[in-house]
């Protein structure tokens, strides 16, 4: 059964996607183009096992979803706005790189 999460839960599950640079890397590489898995694990130079691990979180936090194509399975964003959120979140991240809140960021290793 399919439910809508609150605010709060799709923050926290975007959240928990982006904490990993190789989700973060399918997520990008999914913003381009709907792919199947073996093309992805390609891609990312990753076993299958490692890829499918990681598209089961995607899928788990709602932001993938596995589009049957015959005998196999497409992988795409769960929604086409994520595309434009992702080109908005990589433009924050630029921004607030290049603008750190405290002058001693490098030796504190925050921000």
């Amino acid at each position: 059964m399919l439910t809508i999460a609150t605010q709060v839960e799709v923050l926290a599950r975007f959240g928990r996607a982006l904490a990993d640079p190789i989700r973060c890397q399918l997520l990008l590489a999914l913003r381009e183009a709907p792919a199947h898995p073996s093309d992805l694990a390609d891609k990312l130079e990753i076993s299958r096992t490692r890829l499918s691990n990681h598209l089961a979180c995607l899928r788990d936090c709602g932001l993938v979803v596995a589009v049957p194509v015959g005998r196999r399975t497409r992988y795409e964003l769960a929604d086409p706005r994520l595309a434009h959120a992702l080109d908005d979140l990589r433009t924050a991240v630029v921004a607030v790189e290049t603008d750190r809140a405290c002058p001693d960021a490098d030796a504190q290793d925050c921000c």
